[in-house]
């Protein structure tokens, strides 16, 4: 993923024409746009590659499951022209490592999560966060998912993953992340969904964030 703006958008809306549109219209000023089961499951896996024929797509899906369930999930997800896919490390080294075969058949990006943004995220997965940021790094994932929400453990993260491996960070604008804060603190790219697709003027709102990761990085 081309290292431009910095900004992610999470696009969970579940109309096709709105999500087409907001897509086109933050064009060039994201870095890439992430689906997940809201937009897919309202629509099909077809709008995938609508979408990523305007701007890559990270396919949120964060997927869970034995190695040969995994693998069949990862191949449909890149078939349908997905750029990357967020899974979850949790079932362990040999489900993990099958998602990144896959991608690297594919020509893909498998991002594997951390910690999560949401506060219930403080009641399990944070106690083996660290594990997973270890784990990932040893699979050779392209990156890891660690929370806007909460800089410090960004922070954490990159302390244990180093510099090779990328680090997206979901949270910020309506969970209360600062972008400017989790890119300070490590993160490659920030993540943000409501405060832009649910803006008046996507595009405007997309620019604004942008700005801030620029003069964040400028500082």
């Amino acid at each position: 993923m081309i290292k431009d703006t910095r900004l992610i958008l999470a696009l969970d809306v579940t109309d096709r024409q709105q999500a087409l549109k907001i897509a086109q219209s933050v064009k060039g000023h994201v870095d890439a746009i992430k689906i997940g089961y809201p937009l897919v499951l309202a629509t099909g896996k077809d709008i995938i590659g609508e979408i990523a024929e305007m701007v890559p797509v990270i396919a949120d899906f964060k997927v869970a499951d034995i190695p040969n369930t995994d693998r069949l999930i990862c191949e449909q997800v890149f078939r349908a022209g997905a750029d990357a896919l967020i899974v979850h490390g949790f079932t362990g080294y040999d489900s993990l490592r099958m998602c990144v075969e896959v991608a690297e058949v594919h020509g893909a990006d498998i991002y594997v999560v951390t910690e999560m943004s949401h506060p219930g995220a403080l009641d399990f997965m944070q106690r083996v966060a660290e594990d997973m940021a270890q784990m990932a790094s040893n699979a050779k994932v392209a990156g890891v998912v660690a929370p806007a929400t909460r800089p410090e453990r960004v922070q954490k993260i990159r302390s244990i993953i180093g510099n090779e491996i990328a680090i997206i960070s979901p949270g910020v604008g309506a969970q209360g992340g600062s972008a400017a804060d989790a890119v300070k603190a490590g993160a490659d790219w920030v993540i943000v969904g409501r405060s832009i697709y649910l803006a008046d003027d996507p595009k405007k709102a997309a620019m604004e964030i942008a700005k801030e990761i620029k003069d964040a990085i400028d500082q």
